[in-house]
């Protein structure tokens, strides 16, 4: 499996203190994605203009020769016995704040078999484990998922479709279906929207987001308000793309949109946290 990133002590990832692992590979391409390193499932390399220092080490060489990692590898192969090893460095950690193992990415639903036989074999040594994930994905897969694992994180960006595959690259079709899948299924997800000044934070969007998760049989009804940031265009220059091509006005929401946006998630019944 193709693993770019295993993130230590990670707190806004599920209960408790986590390791959260970063599968490489999304089928998504939200214009605001802050992993875009995430998109390809293949190694790639970064470079970091600011930490070079123009020795000849790199030049038709592998990037970890850099001596200031300016060029580094984004991504590289791990087995599962591997992985589970560096995982279990932070047991007791997570196992006495009531945390455990979140599988992020990208999209850990793309690497089905990888995904499913980690979180087997986390189950087997009794930790926590969660999946944070677009749910744009073979409806078969997440039943297969949600059999192994205790809670999803759910994204859900936009309810208008044509904006949904402006903004992301695909419909929103399945998702929504898959939510209400997970509902109907009695699994127990967050759902986590990404607030987006001049995307999503207008009163149709929001009005139309709480009329569809009213009509979910669903226990948890908690929902994380996520403000905007600009953290993947510096990645984007690493990468040697472009962050938002076409422009779009993209900002954070001011306060006062925040604490409306709250309130009406709370009025409509559910509990609405800013962050998490």
């Amino acid at each position: 499996m193709i693993i770019f990133d295993i993130k230590r002590y990670a707190i806004n990832d599920g209960p408790g203190i986590r390791t959260t692992i970063f599968f490489k590979g999304c089928p998504l391409r939200c214009v605001w994605c802050h992993n875009p390193e995430s998109w390809s499932t293949e190694p790639q390399i970064l470079f970091n203009k600011n930490k070079c220092i123009h020795c000849p080490k790199c030049v038709g060489k592998n990037a970890d020769e850099c001596p200031t990692t300016a060029r580094e590898i984004c991504g590289r192969e791990w087995t599962l016995d591997n992985l589970v090893k560096e995982i279990e460095k932070e047991r007791d950690i997570m196992e006495d704040s009531g945390g455990g193992v979140t599988l992020c990415g990208g999209e850990p639903l793309m690497h089905n078999e990888d995904a499913l036989a980690l979180l087997k074999e986390l189950g087997r040594r009794h930790l926590h484990r969660c999946v944070d994930t677009t749910l744009y994905a073979d409806p078969d897969v997440i039943k297969g998922i949600a059999a192994e694992c205790e809670l999803f994180l759910v994204d859900l960006k936009l309810m208008d479709d044509a904006k949904h595959r402006q903004y992301t690259g695909v419909s929103n079709r399945l998702i929504l279906e898959n939510i209400r899948m997970l509902a109907e299924m009695g699994a127990d997800f967050f759902i986590r929207i990404p607030l987006i000044d001049g995307v999503n934070t207008d009163e149709t969007n929001i009005q139309d987001t709480i009329g569809f998760l009213q009509t979910l049989p669903w226990k948890r009804k908690t929902v994380n308000l996520l403000p905007y940031h600009d953290v993947g265009k510096d990645k984007h220059i690493r990468m040697g793309s472009q962050y938002n091509p076409k422009g779009y006005t993209m900002k954070a929401p001011a306060d006062n949109t925040l604490d409306s946006i709250q309130k009406a998630f709370i009025q409509a019944g559910f509990t609405a946290i800013i962050g998490g």
